[in-house]
């Protein structure tokens, strides 16, 4: 079926030709079309252009009169968010731990207590396969709601062989459930299970020998991660999963620099990584190596305010050249939400980013930092015709001034009405 979105208050990157990423000063760049229209065909975009040319145009697009009419009615459209770093098949919420942090400890300290991600793990062991897809499509569909139309999810609360697997068919299953984009990545490397504080070497060769041969089997990953980082996996370590994962054909995509500078991105450059997430921890070496490395620093602001952290140098990173990807981290720990437009207003308020930069980074650069970049990402001829229409508002930067409201009005994936 056709569909015509029609007196769009401002179509938002809209492209004539194809883009996959945007860096720099040009991320303050983002085309916009005042009082316009949009044409979808076959759930993908084909056209667009102003209302004073729309009658004309229709009845070429359109000769037969069957497409499907809706009126924005001074909306603004734009491609949905695509959110290249989630945690979102997980057994249960982790709100004792939030009180702890508010009576004054760490992150850190509640994670050597046997709290954070083992926490997760052992809740993650009791928790059968069914309840934990229909706790996760549960979060899909809040997800949705909030304008996402692309969506990573890794594993890494499962932290044993059998428990691992068991979160990678979950993904599989909602990957076949959801009519958007889901790329799934394996994080067995998201923290030492206690059995092996004492044997590290044996928990990594358990990921490299014996995961990762069984995850190509089924096709369960298309990422392999690893949380790189001080208390977790050192570099050296790093090299060695991301060496077995390429092996298996999963490119590498990195938790980095969150907690210290860890050399995280260094190994993940040096190993062609998709993304390098988190970076709260960037200095002019780690931009340096960056700089048309091809790895997308992807900045994850929910994480940085809800663990009070100090926020990454986004200002910094673009200034410099870098393209930044913005996404949500909701995972139950340190970012229980899946909320897009509230982490590009943290990205505005908190790390210096111009409302089209968050914008681009939660459309362009974040379909390329998982991998959807030809499909999503812009409204392109050809592309998935995946948007949202919003309520009547005055321009793009409503969205991140009106970080308490819901702005949006209607979602569609491959052109059809969620």
């Amino acid at each position: 079926m056709n569909l015509v979105i029609k007196n769009i208050g401002w179509l938002v990157q809209y492209h004539e030709n194809p883009i996959v990423t945007i860096s720099g000063s040009d991320m303050k760049t983002i085309p916009l079309l005042q009082d316009a229209w949009l044409f979808c065909k076959g759930g993908n975009f084909q056209s667009w252009g102003p209302m004073s040319k729309f009658n004309a145009e229709l009845k070429v697009l359109d000769p037969a009169g069957t497409a499907k009419i809706i009126d924005a009615a001074g909306g603004m459209v734009l491609p949905s968010w695509c959110d290249s770093h989630t945690h979102i098949v997980f057994a249960a919420p982790r709100e004792q731990e939030f009180v702890d942090r508010i009576h004054g400890l760490t992150y850190e300290e509640i994670a050597s207590k046997g709290g954070g991600i083992l926490n997760s793990a052992a809740r993650l062991a009791e928790t059968p396969e069914e309840q934990l897809y229909e706790d996760a499509a549960a979060r899909i569909r809040e997800m949705i709601a909030f304008g996402t139309g692309a969506i990573e999810i890794k594993s890494g609360y499962g932290l044993s062989f059998d428990a691992e697997l068991k979160m990678l068919r979950v993904i599989k299953k909602l990957k076949s459930s959801f009519q958007l984009p889901i790329k799934a990545t394996f994080l067995g490397a998201h923290a030492l299970p206690l059995a092996y504080k004492q044997n590290r070497a044996s928990y990594i060769q358990l990921l490299t020998d014996e995961m990762l041969p069984a995850i190509a089997e089924e096709g369960l990953a298309d990422y392999c991660d690893v949380f790189c980082d001080r208390g977790f996996f050192t570099p050296a370590e790093t090299e060695t999963i991301l060496e077995a994962g390429w092996k298996y054909g999963l490119q590498p995509k990195i938790h980095a620099n969150e907690l210290d500078f860890s050399g995280g991105i260094q190994v993940g450059v040096k190993h062609r990584a998709l993304s390098v997430d988190h970076l709260e921890f960037t200095g002019e070496e780690e931009i340096a190596l960056l700089k048309d490395s091809g790895t997308m620093p992807t900045l994850l602001p929910s994480t940085a305010f809800f663990l009070r952290l100090h926020y990454a140098p986004a200002r910094k990173m673009i200034d410099a050249g870098l393209p930044i990807a913005l996404a949500t981290d909701f995972n139950p720990g340190s970012s229980p939400s899946g909320n897009m437009p509230f982490v590009i207003a943290l990205s505005c308020i908190y790390m210096g980013m111009d409302p089209s930069e968050a914008i681009n980074a939660a459309t362009i650069n974040s379909a390329y930092a998982m991998g959807v970049e030809k499909t999503n990402g812009t409204i392109t001829a050809g592309r998935k015709a995946s948007f949202f229409i919003t309520k009547p508002v005055a321009s793009i930067s409503s969205i991140p001034y009106n970080f308490g409201s819901n702005l949006i009005d209607r979602v569609f994936l491959n052109g059809q009405e969620i």
